[in-house]
């Protein structure tokens, strides 16, 4: 019972619709309770399952034309069960311009920005956040050798806070990338690194807005790689880690 008022605020936290100073202690309590955790977890995965599921059954230009076309063609029907044919047919047009729409945003950049969030979310969450658990980098990057179509650098932490906690296979839209984790004064951050040209939509880092995401995020190009530094701890530490991987790279 303890967590039920969490809970009632779990969908706006996870839509970064809290301010910000709630949004850091909502960050703190998902991080050390284990059942609203776990609520979190389901809920991303939820979300997540139902985007790829609308993906499938978009509404097609030629049902619409269909559906106008069975309309028009049979003006005899009474005044009803015309009324019904028109309604129905109005609420399938509609559905589906709004869910053209609705993943047409989460497929452009910022659609991309909310997913790289979630992932985060969804590893914080995760009883298992990493696959290969290793401080060590040289041990972090082999690893990935096969499990992904690229290679990339890990920078050398040393003289730095950060520390490097291991990394794990994720997906961006069927997309295979790397994702790392490392900790800074106990603050977690995802680095995920993918293909420029395999993500579904450009992404230009300029157009990226700090209000829109509840976490701190930077993210560049280099060498045919787009990466992502995302982590609810200060922009300085994100932009510190930030550096350290474009000059590894």
């Amino acid at each position: 019972m303890v967590c039920e008022s969490w809970k009632a605020k779990l969908d706006t936290y996870l839509d970064g619709e809290v301010p910000e100073q709630e949004m850091r202690t909502f960050d703190a309590h998902v991080r050390n309770c284990p059942s609203c955790s776990a609520d979190a977890l389901a809920r991303v995965q939820m979300k997540r399952a139902i985007q790829v599921a609308g993906r499938r059954f978009t509404p097609r230009a030629e049902f619409r034309k269909r559906m106008q076309q069975s309309i028009a063609a049979k003006p005899h029907r009474s005044f009803r069960l015309g009324w019904l044919l028109a309604a129905t047919a109005a609420v399938i047009l509609v559905a589906g311009t709004l869910t053209s729409t609705y993943l047409g945003t989460r497929t452009g950049r910022d659609g991309v920005f909310s997913e790289i969030a979630d992932l985060h979310v969804e590893t914080l969450a995760s009883s298992s956040p990493v696959d290969v658990i290793s401080t060590d980098r040289h041990t972090v990057k082999p690893w990935f050798q096969g499990k992904i179509p690229f290679a990339f650098n890990l920078p050398e932490l040393q003289n730095s806070e950060f520390s490097l906690l291991g990394g794990r296979m994720t997906y961006l839209n069927q997309t295979p990338g790397a994702h790392l984790i490392y900790d800074v004064r106990k603050h977690h951050i995802s680095v995920f690194v993918f293909q420029e040209r395999s993500l579904p939509a450009r992404v230009d880092e300029n157009s990226l807005s700090p209000k829109k995401l509840p976490f701190n995020l930077e993210t560049w190009s280099q060498g045919g790689l787009r990466y992502f530094v995302i982590g609810d701890t200060s922009p300085a530490d994100i932009d510190s880690l930030a550096k350290l991987f474009k000059a590894a790279s």
